[in-house]
C-alpha cells in the first residue's frame, strides 16, 4: 500500500485514496465524495460516498493524541473499538454497525454508514418519540455483559480478556472526568452556570458526604471488572430511527461495572426528560413526550433486570452461581451502581468539562438555571440511595420529587 505501510495522521483525500486501496467496497468506483463529521476530541471521523452506486462507509481514524493534542492516548484504543463492535454484533445482533475493515497501521476502522439515523441525543432534543428504545438498550447492555460474566465466563478466558482489554488511557479520562473533577473546584476543570454558582458550591463541591460516596462509586470503577462493557453508552453514542437502535463508539469499553453502562443511558435520559419539562413549549407534542420518556426510563431499567436474571440462569456455569439467591444478590449489586452512575454522569454534564446540548442549549437563563438544580438535586439523590432504586419507576419518582 505504498504510503498506508506507516501511520500519519490523514485528511480526507488521503482517505480517498486509502479506501480505494483497502475497501472493496470502493473498488470499482469512480468519484468518491469524502468527508469529515467528526465532532469529538477525540478521533477523525469521515464518511465516505460513491453516490453513482449508492454506497457509503463511515471511516474512524486515530491519531497518536487527542484532537486538541491535550492527551497522548495511543492507538491501542482503536483496536479495542474494532473488536468490540464485532463482539456485540455477535452478542446483540443487530444493535451495532457492521464492521467493514480494521486496519492497525494507520489506526483506521471503517464501518457501516448510519446516515439514515439520527443521534438520539439530538432526536431527544426535537421530542422525537422511539417506540423500540427501553427494549433495545435494556436487551443491548444485557446481552453484551452477561457473557463475560465471573460464573458465566471460564476463569482463565475471563483474565485473558481482562487483560486484552485493559484500556489504562480511556479508563483515566473517565475517573478524572467523571468521578473526580466535578467535585473539585477547581479553575479550568469546571464549567459552572454562574446563576448557579452558589447553588454548585453548597451542593457539589462543599457536600462531604456525597464525596464519599462517589469515592466509592470511584473505587468500584477502577477496581471491580465485573464484565466487559461498552464504557460510554450516553446519548451521543446511539442512533436512532422508529425501527431500529445501534450503539456505536465503543473505545471506552474495558472490563468494568455493568452498572456503568445502564447508569450512564439512563442518566442521559434525565437530560431530556427535565429539557422538555422545563424549557419545551406546553403543548400536545410535548406532553406526549414526557410521558413516553418516563415510561422509557422505567422500561430500560425493569426490562434489563428480567433479561439480566433469565440470561444468567441460562448461562451461569460455576455451581456457587447457580446457588438461589445469587443472581438476585447480583443484580441488587448492578442496579445500585446503575444509580449512582446515573447520578455521576448528570453532575458531570452540568459542571464538567464535557458538557451536553440538552442542557447549554437552553437558552432562557432562568429555564437552564432550574433545570441544572432539578437535575444535580435528582443526581445526588441517585447517588446516596442508591440501593432504594431497584425499579425503573424509583428513577422516575427521584426525577419528579
Amino acid at each position: 500500500m505504498g504510503r498506508f505501510d506507516k501511520h500519519f495522521r490523514m485528511e480526507a483525500k488521503d482517505v480517498e485514496e486509502y479506501v480505494r486501496l483497502r475497501l472493496d467496497l470502493f473498488k470499482d468506483s469512480g468519484d468518491l465524495e469524502v468527508r469529515e463529521i467528526g465532532d469529538g476530541n477525540i478521533n477523525y471521523v469521515f464518511r465516505v460516498v460513491d453516490k453513482a452506486r449508492n454506497v457509503s462507509a463511515i471511516v474512524k481514524h486515530a491519531d497518536l493524541g487527542t484532537r486538541s493534542g491535550s492527551r497522548i492516548l495511543g492507538f491501542d484504543r482503536n483496536r479495542i473499538e474494532a473488536e468490540i463492535l464485532r463482539l456485540e454484533g455477535e452478542l446483540a445482533p443487530g444493535l451495532a454497525p457492521e464492521v467493514f475493515d480494521y486496519d492497525p497501521v494507520m489506526a483506521c476502522l471503517a464501518m457501516e454508514d448510519l446516515s439514515d439515523h439520527r443521534i438520539l441525543r439530538y432526536a431527544l432534543i426535537d421530542r422525537e418519540i422511539f417506540p423500540r428504545l427501553a427494549q433495545d438498550v435494556a436487551t443491548f447492555v444485557a446481552r453484551t455483559t452477561v457473557p463475560t460474566l465471573d460464573m458465566v465466563m471460564d476463569p482463565a478466558e475471563k483474565k485473558g480478556l481482562v487483560q486484552r482489554y485493559t484500556n489504562p488511557p480511556l479508563c483515566a479520562i473517565t475517573e478524572q472526568l467523571v468521578y473526580t473533577e466535578p467535585y473539585l473546584n477547581q479553575p479550568g476543570r469546571t464549567k459552572v452556570f454562574p446563576p448557579n454558582a452558589d447553588f454548585v458550591e453548597r451542593e457539589l463541591f462543599s457536600d462531604r458526604e456525597l464525596h464519599l460516596e462517589v469515592g466509592k462509586l470511584k473505587y468500584s470503577f477502577m477496581n471491580e471488572a465485573q464484565a466487559l462493557i461498552h464504557g460510554d453508552l450516553h446519548s451521543g453514542s446511539i442512533f436512532v430511527k422508529p425501527d431500529s437502535t445501534k450503539v456505536i463508539d465503543p473505545e471506552f469499553a474495558y472490563f468494568g461495572p455493568i452498572g456503568y453502562d445502564l447508569g450512564n443511558f439512563i442518566g442521559n435520559l434525565c437530560f431530556a426528560r427535565i429539557r422538555a419539562q422545563v424549557a419545551a413549549p406546553k403543548d400536545e407534542k410535548t406532553e406526549e413526550f414526557l410521558s413516553w420518556i418516563d415510561g422509557c426510563m422505567a422500561e430500560t431499567v425493569d426490562r434489563f433486570a428480567s433479561l439480566f436474571l433469565s440470561l444468567f440462569a441460562e448461562k451461569a456455569a460455576d455451581p456457587m452461581g447457580k446457588s438461589p439467591g445469587y443472581a438476585q444478590w447480583l443484580l441488587g449489586r448492578i442496579l445500585a451502581d446503575s444509580a449512582g452512575v446515573a447520578g455521576v454522569e448528570i453532575i458531570r454534564r452540568i459542571v464538567g468539562v464535557a458538557q451536553v446540548k440538552d442542557i447549554v442549549g437552553i437558552g432562557n437563563e432562568g429555564q437552564r438555571a432550574g433545570a441544572e438544580r432539578i437535575l444535580v438535586l435528582a443526581a445526588k439523590r441517585f447517588i446516596l440511595d442508591r440501593y432504594s432504586h431497584r425499579r425503573g419507576k424509583d428513577y422516575v419518582a427521584t426525577l419528579l420529587a
